[in-house]
C-alpha cells in the first residue's frame, strides 16, 4: 500500500485580489505561506519517496514549505506544465467580480463550473484533464504502484482532474468539488492503483 497525497497551493497575491490566474505566475500572500506551513504540519510523519509540482511559482513554493516543515527537503522533486492550473486565456488577470459584470454571471459560471466550456482562449476543465491525466498515469501512477509515499502539490483544476480519476466522478460530479488552498488530500492506494481509502486533513 502507498499514500498519495494532494494538496493545492497556498493563496496566491491574485487569489487574495480575486482574479483569474491561470497560467500567470504569481507568488504565494503572506496567508498562502501560511496555509504552506500549516499543510507541513499536518503531514507531520509522512515519508514521501518523491514530490511532484507544476510549472508555476505558487505551487512550488507551497512545495518548498512544506517539505521544509517535514524535514524532507532532499527527496527528489519533478516540475512539469502538465500540472499547471487550467489556463483561464483572456480571463487571467482579470478580477472575477468586474468579469461577471461585463459578462454576466451566467456566463462566467458556465467559463468557471461547466466541464466542457472554454473560456475565450482558454481551456475547459476537459482540456485540462487531457493534459494531467497522461502525464499522472505514466509518471506518478507508477511510482503508486511501487508502493511509494507521494506528494503532489499543483492547483485547483490540474487537481480536479486527478480526483476524477481517482474517485471515478462524472463531468457533473466534478465541477461541484472544491478543494481549499493548502488543505491536503490523502489517498490510500493498493499496488493496482486503486483508491482504498480517502482522508481530508480539516
Amino acid at each position: 500500500m502507498s499514500k498519495l497525497v494532494l494538496v493545492r497551493h497556498g493563496q496566491s497575491l491574485w487569489n487574495l485580489e480575486n482574479r483569474f490566474t491561470g497560467w500567470v505566475d504569481i507568488e504565494l500572500s503572506e496567508k498562502g505561506r501560511e496555509e504552506a506551513q500549516k499543510a507541513g504540519r499536518e503531514l507531520a510523519g509522512f515519508h514521501f519517496k518523491m514530490a511532484f509540482t507544476s510549472a508555476l511559482l505558487r505551487a512550488q513554493q507551497t512545495l518548498d514549505i512544506i517539505l521544509k516543515e517535514i524535514h524532507q527537503t532532499e527527496i527528489p522533486i519533478f516540475k512539469d506544465q502538465a500540472l499547471n492550473e487550467r489556463h483561464y486565456g483572456d480571463l487571467q488577470g482579470l478580477n472575477k467580480a468586474e468579469t461577471a459584470k461585463k459578462y454576466g454571471d451566467n456566463q462566467v459560471r458556465l467559463w468557471r463550473r461547466s466541464y466542457d466550456v472554454q473560456p475565450p482562449h482558454g481551456e475547459s476543465l476537459k482540456d485540462t484533464a487531457a493534459r494531467v491525466l497522461p502525464y499522472f498515469r505514466s509518471k506518478i501512477m507508477p511510482e503508486i504502484q511501487k508502493g511509494q509515499d507521494i506528494l503532489v502539490v499543483a492547483h485547483g483544476n490540474s487537481l480536479r482532474s486527478v480526483i476524477m480519476s481517482l474517485e471515478n466522478l462524472s463531468p457533473e460530479q466534478i465541477v461541484s468539488v472544491e478543494i481549499p488552498t493548502g488543505q491536503p488530500w490523502v489517498y490510500e492506494m493498493d499496488s493496482a492503483g486503486k483508491v482504498l481509502s480517502k482522508e481530508v486533513c480539516a
